[in-house]
């Protein structure tokens, strides 16, 4: 059984963490390398316009496998040098993929999403969930801290305050709470989750895909820079798409009022 299932539909391609029965860990690097080469596969396409990305069975992730703590196992090197090494050739690659995309991706997130599989679904461009998720930075409980990235998404999506509660206590909360928080932005029925996924990357793969992905790209860059710098971005930016045979046929149909094609060029 493939630990990382890959399917193409008509513009989105749909990757879904296939270990159901052990609540789809993320920590083995069998899991994180499927996990990376599915991703780099659709944002290489450029006929891809938008990816999902979910868990199969009840879980969308665990996160690390607490069976794999020992000494020697999992991320756990025999000394901490060795721990430091598994780290950032293991897990922190996921996050330093997802910062690098352009294609956008849409986290349906299905059930409990725990410690890295919350930091996982923060990874994501955009999420919502099934009213029977729920979320926990949970690192603390087990005597840990977030080891992938978790310090740096979290507070970036639903703000420091509340980022540190979860962190510091270890709290899950709920779909409707996650909502409130900003952590998702709409919560469906279990049995309506992956068509409501569907139904907003449908709507992101109608538009011009170079536009869709040069967006994702500076709302990006525009966490971490200036507003100068994001001007700028912008600029340069907007010269590009300015010449695209897609930027074109949007005016020319919206003028002649018609549905516009787009090809991506």
């Amino acid at each position: 059984m493939d630990q990382v299932r890959v399917e193409r539909g008509e513009g989105v391609t749909t990757i879904t963490l296939n270990l159901p029965e052990a609540r789809n860990p993320i920590s083995g690097n069998d899991v994180i390398d499927a996990l990376l080469d599915a991703l780099a596969q659709a944002d290489r396409d450029t006929d891809v316009r938008a990816v999902i990305l979910t868990g199969a069975g009840t879980a969308f992730s665990s996160g690390g496998d607490l069976s794999k703590m020992a000494p020697g196992k999992g991320l756990r090197g025999n000394h901490p040098a060795e721990t430091v090494r598994n780290y950032r050739d293991g897990i922190q690659r996921l996050p330093l993929a997802f910062q690098a995309l352009e294609v956008p991706v849409i986290a349906a997130v299905n059930g409990p999403a725990i410690g890295a599989g919350c930091d996982l679904a923060c990874m994501c461009d955009i999420r919502i969930c099934s009213s029977a998720a729920v979320f926990a930075e949970s690192f603390v409980r087990v005597g840990l801290v977030p080891g992938d990235g978790g310090a740096w998404l979290l507070p970036r999506v639903v703000g420091w305050s509340r980022a540190t509660e979860m962190a510091l206590t270890g709290r899950a909360i709920d779909a409707e709470t996650a909502l409130d928080w900003g952590l998702v932005s709409r919560v469906v029925e279990t049995d309506e989750l992956i068509a409501a996924a569907q139904a907003i990357a449908a709507e992101i793969a109608a538009n011009p895909p170079r536009a869709v992905r040069l967006t994702k790209r500076l709302l990006r860059e525009a966490q971490d820079a200036s507003l100068a710098t994001v001007l700028n971005l912008s600029a340069a930016y907007q010269a590009a798409v300015h010449e695209t045979r897609d930027h074109e046929e949007a005016v020319s149909a919206f003028l002649e009022r018609r549905k516009p094609t787009f090809d991506g060029s």
